[in-house]
């Protein structure tokens, strides 16, 4: 066995290289080829029937919003009912010719069966569901006095997500939908301060790449990694004390149009800004220079001036 794995790590590189060098760029061109035929001619959502969970603020509200531009019926789902309503009203002006709210907690895994259920009582079927909730911490992690009160994070960001894809797999297992899952650039990218969400983030986007491999062609899935949005999530505390009030944000607005693109393309991953993409370059061939300079800007830099 030893003798295998001696052989395996002369070959496999070598052989990765070169196989990397003739494949790659006939995968690019590809995917420039259907990038630019699913832009020419990207899915209809009109009458669409779109469950959306954390659809009471940011870019769950936005994502409402842009989907009842579309003509796409709606189910919203968050804790907060007022909002909720608020929402769903903002939703029927836009276009949605039917909306139905659903206050529930993604956290509790018979409050995802429950609206799963009433979504398809409604409506009847399902088309897409948007993994929305989130909620974070902020801190370093050695300065956390009781780690165990962050599980929450972990109930919502991830167990939020699995239940509820749980139980809408099968009925867009029978619609031929789609999953959106909103992830994070944190899932990939080491952002101090945020340890918790980031691992909270990072398992969700594992979960849903591995699901995505098991169902195939059934089922589509669109994981989607936004950089800083203005949402409630990037608090000012933790912009001020991370230092970084510099990095420029984009509106919860401008990234749910940039993901009802990507859904109409039927994209498997959406990084947006884009030019956050780099990032992920930078972490891939070398690591060191983002680990050091985010070390330097996130944590360095306030030590130095305070």
């Amino acid at each position: 066995m030893y003798m295998i794995h001696t052989i395996l790590n002369v070959v496999v590189p070598v052989v990765s290289i070169l196989l990397l060098v003739v494949l790659v760029p006939a995968i690019w061109l590809f995917n420039l080829l259907r990038f630019c035929f699913k832009s020419i001619y990207p899915e209809e959502l009109s009458g669409k029937v779109i469950l959306i969970t954390g659809a009471s603020s940011g870019i769950g509200e936005h994502l409402a919003i842009e989907f009842a531009k579309e003509g796409a019926c709606l189910a919203l789902v968050a804790r907060r009912e007022k909002e909720l309503n608020m929402v769903a009203q903002m939703a029927k002006a836009m276009g949605s010719p039917d909306v139905i709210v659903i206050p529930a907690d993604v956290s509790k895994v018979e409050d995802c069966k429950n609206f799963v259920d009433q979504t398809i009582k409604h409506f009847g079927r399902m088309d897409y569901f948007v993994s929305n909730a989130a909620i974070s911490t902020f801190g370093l992690f050695e300065d956390q006095t009781c780690v165990t009160r962050h599980a929450s994070v972990m109930d919502v960001n991830f167990w939020g997500a699995v239940y509820t894809t749980h139980f809408v797999l099968p009925h867009l297992r029978r619609s031929m939908g789609k999953i959106i899952a909103i992830c994070s650039t944190g899932s990939w990218f080491a952002t101090p301060r945020v340890s918790i969400y980031n691992a909270s983030k990072a398992a969700a986007l594992s979960f849903f790449e591995t699901l995505r491999i098991e169902v195939g062609s059934d089922v589509g899935i669109t994981v989607v990694t936004p950089g800083m949005v203005e949402t409630s999530l990037v608090s000012d505390e933790w912009v001020q004390e991370s230092n970084a009030g510099w990095i420029p944000k984009i509106s919860a607005q401008t990234c749910a149009k940039a993901i009802i693109d990507s859904t109409k393309r039927g994209d498997t991953y959406l990084t947006t800004p884009s030019w956050t993409e780099t990032l992920f370059l930078w972490k891939t061939f070398c690591p060191e220079i983002p680990n050091f300079i985010s070390n330097f800007v996130f944590i360095s830099w306030k030590k130095i001036h305070q």
